[in-house]
């Protein structure tokens, strides 16, 4: 296809349902919404790992965590596994970013030709603390307390660090881009919303928490009944600190940050449109995880309901087909050859594994429709591997050695009504349990993966030396200090 100019803006930890376009009740994303008039939404995008780094590993490679090794926060991307930037750069197209990377250190080989402002792992470690998955229990990650001692009204680091990022990203487009003489490829990444849940007053008062609902399963009563979130609950102690009133007022405050973050996507889209670059210039809206929110008394990312692994997809400029909405699951491995295809790399935009497909392709209807969608989860507060396949409208979920789960997300889209256990589900069941095998063996690779973790955990000195330093929290943006650990 033509290559042109591509713009690809990611968020952290926004869920793919809290947007207008997704037809949320509530949460205002003006320019989200007119992207997705222009260009088509993808309502069932995922993740292919529900945590920060595995994530955007699986982003920038095209490859899953088990394939490449970046499986958990303390596993950082290290530019070993080539990306699309790699690609890019080897052709000679320009390719930057601007924004939060997360990768291991700023002495990757990210395949960017420039990175401004970029944020990486903790200290080039990440969180090791995390990959401590060998014992039973969980160890208690006291630091998620924060989540719940931040939230309302006001600015923190990251919302600084996200006006910095839209700043640039601004400058870019307006000093940089007119002097490059071929199509380029600019990643912009900003963080919210991931918490802390604080938004700036002019975002957080567009929603008053008194008159939001409260979170959906949000009792105990209402939690799903199943070892491997009894599990993750005594790691994840986070739901403990909670009141009605604060999840209330949590709730507004992630919603003002999906706000923030439409904000600055609308700046974007104004710069793009008001000048020469309209008409030659193709944007995508993504983000790299969702966020629980409260939902069954869950806090952050970490599992593969909808939640927490479905994220916002929309793709938007010449050759997509405008105010279009489809089903046909997706992911964010799809971003390798979509990225290719874009800069006219048809010859070098095949999959880089069998699952991964271009969203142009897509949206043009050259895939199959019963195309598989698959995720896993390796890290923090997982006793075991979790293992998502999904397809059409059935989201079959493995834990290793224990009880799967099974949802038609078409009768069931809440996610209220485990099939895995009924009457009548045992085949379908089978089936989706035997196509997991045939890809990977979930019990050995939950071994292995935890034998690399033990390593870590002991080029740091041993678990009691990790754990003496407590629980991070959230990474600290460029130029602040980390203050996220808690031991008690």
């Amino acid at each position: 296809m033509e290559a042109q100019n591509l713009i690809i803006v990611m968020s952290d930890e926004h869920a793919g349902k809290y947007a207008g376009y997704a037809c949320h009740p509530v949460v205002r994303t003006p320019n989200m919404d007119r992207l997705a008039l222009r260009g088509t939404a993808f309502l069932q995008a995922y993740c292919n790992s529900p945590i920060c780094m595995p994530s955007r590993a699986s982003f920038a490679t095209g490859k899953y965590p088990h394939e490449t090794g970046y499986f958990c926060n303390a596993t950082p991307y290290d530019g070993a596994v080539p990306g699309w930037p790699h690609v890019l750069s080897a052709q000679g197209i320009p390719v930057q970013s601007i924004g939060k990377l997360h990768y291991r250190d700023k002495e990757v080989s990210s395949g960017f030709d420039e990175s401004h402002h970029a944020m990486y792992a903790l200290n080039g470690i990440g969180d090791v603390f995390g990959a401590i998955r060998q014992q039973a229990p969980l160890p208690v990650r006291y630091g998620v307390r924060q989540v719940a001692e931040k939230v309302g009204a006001g600015e923190s680091d990251y919302t600084r660090y996200d006006r910095k990022i839209a700043d640039r990203t601004l400058k870019w487009l307006r000093e940089t881009a007119p002097r490059l003489d071929s199509p380029w490829v600019l990643f912009v990444s900003f963080v919210a919303p991931h918490f802390p849940l604080i938004a700036p007053e002019e975002f957080y008062s567009l929603y008053d928490p008194d008159e939001l609902d409260l979170p959906k399963a949000c009792r105990p009563d209402d939690w799903p009944d199943h070892p491997w979130f009894s599990a993750f609950r005594h790691s994840y102690i986070t739901d403990q600190y909670f009141d009605d009133d604060l999840r209330r007022r949590a709730t507004a405050a992630y919603f003002g940050l999906c706000s923030f973050v439409d904000h600055h996507l609308g700046q974007i889209i104004d710069e793009v449109d008001g000048g020469a670059l309209a008409g030659n210039t193709r944007l995508i809206y993504t983000s790299d995880h969702g966020d629980n929110l409260g939902v069954r008394g869950l806090w952050q990312k970490s599992n593969f309901y909808q939640e927490s692994a479905q994220v916002p997809l929309i793709l938007a400029g010449e050759g997509v087909p405008a105010n279009v909405k489809v089903d046909l699951p997706v992911s964010l491995v799809d971003f390798h050859p979509t990225i290719l295809h874009g800069a006219g790399l048809d010859h070098l935009a095949g999959s880089v594994n069998d699952d991964a497909a271009s969203l142009f392709d897509i949206v043009n209807g050259k895939v199959q429709a019963d195309r598989i969608v698959f995720g896993e989860y390796h890290a923090a507060g997982a006793v075991n591997g979790v293992f998502m396949l999904r397809q059409g409208p059935w989201k079959y979920v493995h834990y290793a050695n224990m009880a799967a789960q099974l949802f038609n997300l078409a009768d069931d889209p809440e996610e209220l009504t485990d099939l895995a256990p009924m009457e009548g589900y045992a085949d379908l069941c089978r089936v989706f349990e035997q196509e997991l095998r045939r890809r990977i063996d979930p019990e050995t690779l939950d071994a292995d993966i935890k034998a690399a973790q033990l390593e870590i955990v002991n080029r740091h000195g041993g678990a009691a030396a990790v754990l003496s330093k407590g629980s991070m929290g959230a990474s600290p943006p460029p130029g602040t200090t980390f203050s996220g650990s808690r031991t008690e």
